[in-house]
């Protein structure tokens, strides 16, 4: 019985117990939690920075430059972050085995895996800028687009292909460093690389102290210009921090190894068809809005933009689980593996139902932030209410990605992330978008189903993976 100001209320026994059960599972993982919070805060603002120097982008094009140049930029980005979660994609292989290898205190193995990755993964830059020179621009022309958001564009992509190089080799560095556990150093280069990319992409595009406004060209300058940067800074703090000796003391460019590059590699490669399958239905979903206007292809990129933010948010987390879950896998104590998926899941799903909130509320005022033409807002406004359920499904897909990627199982996964957009949400996305004539909005429900279908396959594969494991011991 509860007094309360002279009443008195009977609890219910059952919502009780289950509220002290709550408590005490929080208080027996209260440590799993801090642990996953502390690792994922800056890995969140590091991933966070790629998705704002494109955020960046479309903001002050939308807003100096025009719908024409933001349809623009909604294009090119379209065609060019296929090419570039190939490349990440391809430097995220070398993560899961740092942690791993770190697991069994292996020093030197970390330092030569570092080495083949570094050369991996400037053979993959060259590889990746001769694919957007040749590949994206003639795509571009042959997408029944309209013809001055093409010529807008062209400038924008070939700067944007030339800056591969160097962020994958400040991706290598970083993902070296994450999978050792040190997280906050990319943080600190990525926040500055983008209050960087915002001043110069201001003073090109508006053109300032006497430069002439420079339109989307200004954008690609100021992006391989951060690019570059960043890079440097980042392999200097590797290669000199004393955090970093007794694994630097091992390295060499010189030291390559076959059977080192085929590990890295074969997490690598599917690692990147994930990330191939997953971006490249929503490039082509851009494509589609594209067909229908191109108002309505710069309402997507306004709204997928706000979307794009908080699943880099939430890939923090899944980054944040793959180095906890290789960790431990690397010592193989499955009980802590199994810890850490579950509080994963638990920090991500709390975190995209706040955003979920937050678009809900905001939508008729979130679309301002990149542009101010009335019909794209309002269009933009109706997309930012289903990506409320949408981004739910993206952020927990990308966590059990994440987990199992800790525990080297990619292949089943990079299966279902095919089937799930490219079976399921892309034919629906077309059916209901184009065929139906819903619109733009069709093509969001079809994704938001792609989304839905590959977020519980992935929860089910982790699930089955870690019970397997725990029995095998």
């Amino acid at each position: 019985m509860v007094n309360t100001q002279g009443r008195y209320f009977k609890l219910n026994p059952l919502w009780a117990d289950k509220s002290f059960i709550m408590i005490q599972k929080y208080k027996s993982n209260k440590a799993y939690y801090q642990s996953t919070i502390m690792l994922a805060g800056p890995v969140v603002v590091s991933q966070l920075g790629h998705t704002l120097v494109l955020a960046v982008d479309s903001i002050i094009v939308g807003h100096y430059a025009g719908t024409i140049s933001l349809a623009a930029v909604s294009l090119v980005h379209s065609v060019f972050m296929v090419v570039l979660v190939l490349g990440m994609g391809i430097a995220y292989g070398l993560t899961p085995l740092i942690a791993q290898e770190n697991g069994k205190s292996n020093h030197q193995e970390c330092a030569k895996l570092l080495s083949n990755s570094l050369w991996i993964n400037t053979i993959a830059a060259i590889l990746l800028f001769l694919v957007v020179y040749y590949g994206s621009m003639f795509a571009m022309y042959h997408l029944d687009q309209d013809p001055r958001v093409v010529e807008t564009a062209k400038p924008y992509l070939l700067l944007l292909g030339i800056s591969i190089l160097p962020l994958m080799i400040f991706q290598t560095f970083k993902q070296f460093a994450e999978g050792l556990g040190y997280t906050k150093q990319a943080m600190n280069i990525t926040i500055w690389g983008n209050v960087l990319n915002l001043v110069l992409a201001v003073v090109l595009v508006k053109g300032m102290f006497g430069i002439n406004p420079m339109g989307v060209k200004g954008i690609g300058i100021a992006t391989l210009i951060d690019r570059v940067l960043m890079m440097v800074v980042m392999g200097w703090y590797i290669m000199k921090s004393r955090n970093f000796k007794a694994y630097i003391q091992h390295f060499s460019l010189r030291f390559v190894d076959f059977s080192r590059i085929v590990r890295v590699v074969k997490i690598g490669i599917p690692v990147a068809m994930q990330y191939i399958f997953e971006i490249g239905a929503f490039a082509v979903a851009a494509l589609m809005a594209g067909k229908i206007g191109a108002i309505e292809q710069a309402a997507h990129q306004t709204a997928i933009t706000f979307v794009a933010m908080t699943y880099m948010m939430a890939s923090g987390i899944a980054s944040a689980a793959t180095i906890k879950v290789g960790n431990n896998f690397g010592r193989q104590n499955y009980f802590r593996i199994q810890k850490f998926a579950v509080v994963s899941y638990h920090l991500v799903i709390i975190f995209m139902l706040f955003f979920a909130v937050v678009f809900t509320l905001f939508n008729q005022y979130l679309p301002y932030l990149i542009t101010n033409d009335p019909d794209v807002v309002s269009l933009a406004a109706q997309l930012l209410i289903i990506a409320g359920i949408f981004q739910l499904f993206d952020g927990t897909q990308v966590v059990g990605l994440g987990t199992l990627r800790g525990m080297g199982d990619v292949k089943i996964p990079t299966s279902i992330t095919f089937f799930a957009y490219w079976v399921v949400g892309l034919p629906v996305a077309y059916l209901l978008g184009i065929k139906l004539n819903i619109g733009v909005e069709g093509i969001w429900y079809g994704l938001t189903l792609g989304l839905l279908t590959s977020s519980a396959l992935l929860y089910f594969r982790a699930q089955y993976i870690i019970e397997h494991q725990m029995k095998s011991v």
